[in-house]
């Protein structure tokens, strides 16, 4: 089998050098796709051989990459999705973050499985791919333009089907939370990947829905395994098509897990008023759906009651939600809506943003920052109009926002004394997803010791069973949740190799039975988890040459508190925190002094070449 004969793959990545304006293809190997993949599996290899220490994340000669996976524009449901892969300005080490959408599909119909960028532009440039071929275009024109006006300009201008990702204000002002923001509401969200594209001038990617066709080695064995993930998928979560995330708005405060106020309390009255249930028969809501997805739990919204009678925009996943209402204090669902598509459009993390704003808030209420501190925006509570004015002056870094764009981290170590203690964050650099977990410690465990600037297990424990292991029987026991966070550790970077989404794909059988059947391989569950170990020990002895310790493997003050109410009233995981981390370790295959992957565990997944890097 060969790249060019496998089924699943066009066969060649391009290669652009922003700094000399060129062009060029190159060939993926049968060793390469075997060994890893697709999406975040090619990007960790990349990124790995290609970035070595001492290339800052705004280093012409860090790379950011953006590639499909094998399932990438076939039938499967949701097979638009992409992962983008560099090394990111939150925690300075490897970033990887997913977008669902359509640019997955139609860069690959345009005839490439991804895309390596490097260098820097000497003026704004943006990346068009089509016909089986590419181009740098001037981006002058779009300077200052928020992410959905340079997705309409773009789109004018080309007049043909197509998908348009691009940075906002945020990006081009180097915020360091920035995202890449594409296909309306989709977005490429963690560790800043956004503010990497602004360091090059890349102001947008673009792929036109091309003519050629993704090979399947085996239709008839596909066209079953593309039965079955959606039927599994409908079965898993009923919810998901007809209420989108939003189901689990309510569902989250009831469990503890909804973060309000800056994680100050674990009460939200009245959460039934951003369940999709409510979202969707009291707006009005329009379908909006990605590459062949069947499921379509996306909608475009119009708000029909409050101060934001008539804004359309799209209805917010349940991260986005949380972050625009009950992290900032914020009751009314139609600012919510307001507030997520402003975020989406400037092209900043709606989490990051979320912890940001409610952190000042916190701080303005005991007096941590004053009004002169804020550039005069009083940062009360649940104040959407403070919120938007703050959003903006972020993502333009004026006044304080120059600051504020720094991130949650760095921004309260600036300011100092007790407002550096409010801050929720893990000390890599990033703010955690959308709950509270100090009540969901397996989360917290992961957002600490992830190497992709997010949760890299989760959400949650992954159906431990399909593995065949026995759902953990108690979440706050510390070791318990090491050990089974670690056992799973792999599965979801598998998936995030295959360019398909999340809410797709929940039963890894069937995945393995999709790959193999578009591919024409004979994997099973075991390989599959190889592959996603590999890119978990690759990224991670990535970020060790980059600085990595083990001491900012651990929450900040706040983020790694004890609740004071709710059902999860009085845990506190900090006392643990030393043992967890060590049994972690250690069912990694990792040193449990240090964290560093041990000769034999990298030797076993085909890395052992690169043990030597880490006693450089």
């Amino acid at each position: 089998m060969t790249a060019e004969t496998s089924g699943g793959y066009m066969g060649k990545i391009l290669r652009v050098d922003l700094s000399n304006e060129r062009i060029s293809e190159e060939s993926l190997d049968n060793e390469t796709l075997c060994k890893y993949v697709g999406g975040t599996g090619f990007g960790a290899k990349y990124l790995y051989e290609e970035v070595p220490p001492g290339v800052e994340w705004s280093d012409a000669n860090n790379r950011i990459m953006f590639f499909a996976g094998p399932l990438g524009g076939t039938k499967v449901s949701g097979s638009g999705t992409f992962s983008v892969v560099s090394k990111g300005p939150m925690t300075n080490f490897a970033g990887a973050s997913q977008a669902n959408g359509y640019f997955g599909a139609f860069l690959k119909f345009s005839g490439f499985d991804g895309i390596v960028v490097q260098g820097k532009a000497k003026k704004w440039l943006y990346l068009h791919v089509h016909d089986g071929t590419a181009e740098l275009r001037d981006a002058g024109h779009l300077q200052g333009k928020d992410t959905w006006e340079t997705e309409d300009a773009i789109k004018q201008g080309i007049k043909r089907p197509c998908s348009v990702f691009s940075i906002g204000p945020a990006g081009e002002n180097l915020v360091r939370f920035a995202v890449i923001c594409g296909d309306r509401g989709h977005v490429v969200a963690h560790n800043g990947l956004g503010a990497v594209m602004g360091s090059k001038k890349l102001k947008a990617i673009v792929a036109e829905r091309g003519r050629k066709k993704v090979p399947i080695a085996q239709p008839d064995q596909m066209s079953q395994a593309v039965d079955a993930l959606y039927k599994n998928a409908v079965e898993v979560d009923p919810n998901m098509g007809a209420w989108g995330t939003a189901w689990i708005y309510p569902k989250a405060a009831m469990m503890g897990i909804l973060p309000v106020k800056n994680y100050t309390t674990n009460i939200w009255p009245n959460a039934d008023r951003w369940s999709g249930e409510y979202l969707r028969t009291h707006f009005k809501a329009t379908k909006s759906t990605c590459w062949a997805c069947r499921i379509a739990h996306c909608r475009i919204t119009e708000v029909t009651e409050g101060p934001y009678t008539g804004y359309i925009g799209e209805e917010p996943e349940y991260e986005g939600l949380a972050a625009m209402s009950s992290v900032i204090g914020q009751t009314d669902p139609g600012a919510t809506v307001m507030l997520g598509n402003n975020v989406d459009r400037l092209g900043m993390d709606i989490n990051e943003s979320g912890y940001l704003m409610g952190w000042m808030m916190e701080c303005y209420e005991k007096g941590f920052l004053k009004k002169e501190d804020l550039d005069g925006v009083e940062m009360k509570w649940g104040d959407a109009e403070a919120t938007l004015a703050m959003l903006k002056k972020t993502a333009y870094r004026q006044g304080s926002g120059n600051l504020w764009a720094e991130g949650v981290k760095k921004a309260s170590e600036k300011i100092g004394g007790e407002a550096a203690n409010c801050a929720i964050y893990a000390r890599k650099g990033a703010t955690p997803r959308g709950h509270d977990h100090r009540a969901r410690w397996a989360e917290m465990v992961d957002t600490c010791l992830s190497n992709t600037g997010t949760i890299e297990v989760g959400p949650g424990v992954p159906y431990p069973q399909q593995l065949g292991l026995e759902p953990p029987k108690d979440p706050f026991d510390p070791i318990e949740t090491a050990v089974m966070n670690a056992k799973v550790s792999g599965r979801r970077q598998f998936e995030d190799c295959l360019g398909v989404c999340f809410f797709c794909m929940q039963n890894l059988q069937m995945e393995v039975d999709a790959v193999n059947a578009v591919t024409g391989w004979d994997f099973d569950i075991w390989a599959a988890m190889d592959v996603g170990r590999r890119i978990v020990n690759q990224l991670r002895v990535f970020s060790f040459r980059h600085g990595l310790t083990k001491d900012i493997e651990a929450p900040s003050v706040r983020y790694g508190s004890s609740p004071v109410d709710g059902p999860a009233q009085g845990r506190f995981i900090m006392p643990h925190w030393e043992s967890l981390r060590r049994a972690y370790y250690q069912e990694m295959g990792w040193d449990a002094d240090t964290g560093k992957p041990l000769p034999e565990t990298l030797e076993r997944l085909g890395l052992g070449h690169i043990f030597q890097d880490l006693k450089a």
